[in-house]
């Protein structure tokens, strides 16, 4: 179990939030500030070999599970909390529903369903973060052009590049860890199963454009796991729901928590 990086702010209910693959806390911050004037108690986290939480050559839902049991006991979460996370965050979320169900009251799992993912989609970024040699390497710009052999998208470009920082000794390096990130990136891609279902409300939310949740985890995949479940889907979005559309996220899940 490790101690996780997190930023708090707000009070009431308290909402926790899990980020996705290569994502940092700072990924949902003008959501998070919204939600705590909205009156809740936010906790947005790095999650282990993310951000500025410890690196660990383990990077599994079980781990990350209990990482986030830990800071719940660290800070005195009840059962009232409601624990939220994005794609790879939320099968951290439902790992966590699923192991620790006395310890939530409501989960919202955006744009990821408990089925099986193929990690084969991230080779690319996965090269193109292997590729940038941080021994030449002088700055975001010759970080980017190193990316950008491998990535087209300028959007996908900016957001991995939230993980270029100084060291200590001057020279960059990336926040994530990505020796195991790249090692163990089929096991982040798992299937989420569990022996008994989580019977307390859960909100699946997922971008109109994006085919992370289908028809079919509509139909079997999700309420098998969650049977008081809702899917909520925002038009026009993929898979990066709350960046695209902020406001109707916000919504959904002020609604949802105040219900």
């Amino acid at each position: 179990m490790l101690q996780l990086h997190y930023r708090e702010t707000g009070q009431g209910t308290p909402l926790v939030i899990l980020h996705g693959l290569f994502g940092t806390l700072d990924n949902w911050q003008t959501l998070a500030r919204r939600w705590a004037e909205a009156g809740h108690r936010v906790i947005s986290v790095d999650l282990r070999n993310h951000g500025r939480s410890p690196h660990s050559p383990e990077h599994t839902y079980p781990a990350m599970a209990a990482d986030v049991l830990g800071l719940f006991d660290q800070l005195g979460l009840g059962p009232e909390t409601t624990l939220l996370g994005h794609s790879m965050g939320g099968k951290a979320a439902m790992r966590f529903a699923l192991d620790y169900p006395d310890r939530l009251g409501k989960l919202i799992v955006v744009d990821i369903a408990p089925r099986a993912s193929d990690m084969r989609h991230q080779d690319a970024i996965l090269d193109g973060l292997n590729s940038v040699d941080f021994t030449q390497c002088d700055g975001r710009q010759a970080a980017d052009d190193a990316l950008a052999r491998h990535i087209s998208s300028f959007g996908v470009r900016q957001f991995l590049l939230k993980n270029l920082y100084r060291q200590d000794d001057n020279s960059f390096a990336w926040r994530v860890n990505l020796p195991v990130l790249t090692e163990q990136m089929a096991d982040i891609g798992i299937e989420i199963t569990g022996t008994q279902p989580f019977l307390k409300p859960a909100l699946f939310i997922n971008g109109g454009m994006s085919d992370y949740i289908d028809a079919e985890d509509k139909l079997h995949g999700i309420p098998a796991l969650f049977p008081n479940s809702q899917v909520a889907t925002v038009l026009d979005a993929g898979h990066w729901v709350h960046s695209e559309k902020p406001d109707e996220v916000f919504g959904l899940v002020q609604d949802f928590v105040g219900m």
